[in-house]
């Protein structure tokens, strides 16, 4: 080989290897982190992460409580886990501190719910007893209106097997409150007689389903007359309506009552007092006279204060009669107390012997509507909100933006009007 055809073959050479780094860049490129993956990092996407919230930004009606995106991915601290909410409950509680009667609460902006059913998807430090993919309920004094929450792992319970998202939703404050109301307060006892008001809603419907597991309990409860034969289905011996109530059980039993539960409060409460057989029991755990229309009523305020129960220890001990009051939000530190009760409650559950009884479930979009069917007293059983969107309602708003598009579009293309 000449001088001259070795230059050339060393050339072509070069020039091959020159083609070959050419072609290997955009690989080398693609194999570097750009910006757009650099921004899918742990912390971005958490920082991107975004959940639905029913948020109170103020007391009043039933527009006070707005539904909003959240962002920026919860993190459970030592103890939490962190929770994907199925179902929420809506409770009295609620709608009282909507109206800014709820002195445990702090102020608006804050999130509403004491109760939700979900699916485990994070444990903090320390938690033991939960692990990722556990079905739960929790229960808190307020925060639990989210499609994510966090809570103190001591605050959930396990789902039993065969059991909803809803109607776990429906089972811890509303059972627990019934059971702590007849076995620990009121000491329910066989063949005894027992007044519950409001028999229809979620205390209510509880209550008659404990009632059946002691003999011979005679149970009154109030209602509509529209709701007489769904509750006496349920198990109240007596419907009767609330505006003569009093009369109508003294004509039943002219000897008065055993216990009486009263979420009422105001006059009510003297009422119950006074419709109690000696060693009876009172037990007070509401003010619902209070709640007369959507937005606070100091008028009605000012006449339950008025007509508040008050007696002397001196009369009390005269009359033989038990007076005690109840308040499950107070009680959120007594985990031995949360413990028992549960657990009792779960027995009776797989036992078949109790289930919830979910009278209507509304999106978070439909809050509105769930807490005006609770208010005016139309529900029978638990309202339940569920944080996934409304699916139908978005449909519905597809199809309406699609339709004025097209309208739009047709505008567009009409042939313009020449003058004449």
């Amino acid at each position: 080989m000449s001088a001259e055809e070795a230059s050339a073959l060393q050339h072509k050479a070069e020039e091959q290897m020159q083609e070959t780094e050419l072609s290997k860049e955009p690989n080398e490129k693609e194999s570097q982190p750009s910006s757009d993956t650099a921004a899918a990092s742990p912390e971005a996407e958490e920082d991107a992460f975004t959940y639905r919230s029913l948020v109170l930004c103020g007391y009043g009606g039933y527009d006070k409580v707005k539904l909003q995106v959240m962002q920026g991915m919860p993190v459970p601290k030592k103890g939490e886990v962190m929770i994907r909410v199925k179902a929420c409950g809506l409770n009295f509680a609620d709608l009282v501190a909507r109206q800014g009667l709820y002195e445990r609460l702090p102020p608006p902006p804050i999130t509403l719910g004491m109760e939700c059913a979900g699916v485990v998807e994070a444990v903090g430090e320390g938690v033991t007893g939960r692990k990722v993919g556990d079905k739960v309920f929790a229960v808190n004094a307020y925060g639990l209106w989210q499609e994510v929450v966090l809570t103190g792992a001591q605050f959930t319970f396990t789902m039993p097997e065969g059991i909803s998202f809803e109607e776990a939703a429906a089972f811890p404050v509303n059972y627990m409150t019934a059971y702590l109301l007849l076995f620990k307060f009121a000491n329910l006892q066989p063949h005894q007689s027992v007044l519950v008001h409001m028999a229809a809603g979620g205390v209510g419907t509880a209550v008659t389903q404990l009632c059946k597991l002691v003999e011979g309990v005679t149970l009154f409860g109030t209602a509509s007359a529209s709701k007489h034969e769904a509750i006496r289905q349920g198990g109240v011996t007596h419907p009767i309506e609330y505006q003569s109530y009093v009369d109508d059980i003294r004509k039943i039993s002219p000897k008065g009552l055993d216990i009486v539960l009263d979420p009422l409060g105001g006059s009510d409460v003297q009422q119950g007092f006074d419709l109690l057989k000696p060693m009876g029991r009172l037990v007070t755990y509401g003010f619902a006279n209070a709640l007369t229309g959507p937005k606070k009523n100091r008028m009605a305020l000012a006449k339950m204060w008025y007509n508040e129960f008050s007696i002397k220890a001196m009369a009390l001990m005269q009359s033989n009669k038990v007076v005690c009051g109840f308040h499950l939000g107070y009680l959120y530190k007594e985990r031995e107390v949360f413990e028992e009760v549960v657990g009792k409650l779960l027995e009776l559950y797989k036992q078949g012997k109790i289930k919830p009884r979910v009278d209507s479930v509304h999106h978070f979009e439909q809050v509105g509507d769930a807490m005006r069917r609770m208010q005016e007293r139309l529900n029978i059983g638990k309202v339940i909100l569920l944080p996934e969107p409304n699916k139908e309602e978005e449909s519905k708003d597809e199809a309406k933006k699609e339709a004025e598009l097209k309208e739009d579009t047709a505008k567009d293309e009409e042939p313009e009007k020449e003058d004449n």
